[in-house]
């Protein structure tokens, strides 16, 4: 497979893949191995193909088809459910809305946001409120149940993913069920329309960031495009690879974990004469969690504490004003 443009062409393991299938297991030794590639690709890399997930592929396609089928609507239809009416957090984005790298000029995406509406969980203020709403479009025909479904499965997975990391941080698997089980999730649907190779970074489908949450889980299609900074500042391409999500450290996880774990920068630059579409779940942690280095309290090279909520909406007001 063609790196993208822009991206230097290196061999698939400097991005780990890992089989997670014998953390479900009941043999300990197996949990503690997959336990440990986990944790090492994140403290290492940042990033991480996960497989074995157990998510059936029909719930991934049905997605995708449900996503494929929606921004495939007349734009008035897209626009009925644009993201002002969902409190600017949920809903509709046109092409160019968002701007991920504020030396750009705006993302070559269009996106569909949703969010996880944790039973008797408060609103996040700064985040979510009584404005703050799901908002399902007319078309297409089963476009809510698709979404919501893959969505469910998502965070199942990442939960998972955080026990694995508990593990590797010398913690107990469950210390941090109770900090993320009403969470602040959001998954987009996301569509790149094929661009010109780039003779600048002017205009990407995504350009140059961090993802401000804790765990990125990424589902992609066939036809590329994600790019992800290597430590020698070039670009990487992470290529799909079939059955697997693509995981990914936020900055939120980084400072938690005082710095052991790193938030790497990526961007997608899509090149390939074709749309492409993904699908990322942006999972975060419960509103009044404060976010301090673990294990590292109160020591004075670590930045200060921080509470969750406060965080994620200073960061993500940078992207959406």
């Amino acid at each position: 497979m063609s790196a993208a443009a822009g991206a230097v062409r290196v061999a698939i393991e400097r991005l780990p893949v890992v089989d997670i299938a014998a953390w479900r297991g009941g043999d300990p030794a197996a949990r503690r191995a997959v336990a440990a590639k986990v944790f090492a690709a994140c403290r290492d890399v940042g990033f991480l193909y996960i497989a074995g997930h157990g998510i059936p592929a029909a719930t991934i396609d049905s997605a995708f088809a449900a996503a494929r089928a929606f921004f495939a609507l007349p734009e008035a239809e897209k626009l009925a459910v644009h993201y002002e009416l969902g409190g600017r957090r949920r809903g509709y984005l046109p092409l160019l809305a968002e701007s991920s790298d504020p030396a750009a000029k705006g993302d070559l995406k269009e996106a569909f946001d949703l969010g996880y509406d944790a039973p008797g969980r408060p609103p996040w203020p700064g985040i979510e409120g009584d404005a703050i709403r799901n908002l399902w479009p007319d078309r297409p025909a089963g476009f809510r149940q698709a979404v919501a479904g893959y969505f469910a499965a998502g965070r199942a997975l990442a939960v998972e993913v955080f026990a694995m990391l508990a593990h590797g941080l010398g913690l107990g698997d469950d210390w941090f069920a109770g900090k993320v089980d009403k969470p602040v999730a959001t998954m987009r649907l996301l569509h790149y329309p094929s661009q010109p190779v780039p003779s600048s970074t002017e205009v990407l489908g995504i350009g140059a960031h961090c993802d401000y949450e804790c765990l990125t889980i990424l589902a992609q299609d066939t036809i590329g495009g994600l790019q992800v900074r290597g430590f020698d500042g070039g670009w990487i391409a992470a290529p799909p690879i079939p059955g697997t999500f693509v995981v990914n450290v936020g900055e939120m996880l980084a400072r938690w974990s005082g710095g052991r774990l790193i938030a790497t920068e990526h961007r997608v630059v899509n090149t390939s004469g074709r749309d492409r579409l993904s699908i990322p779940l942006f999972f975060a942690t419960n509103p009044d969690v404060m976010i301090h280095p673990i294990g590292a309290e109160g020591s004075a090279s670590m930045e200060p504490p921080i509470q969750a909520g406060r965080y994620l909406a200073q960061r993500l007001d940078e992207v959406y004003g």
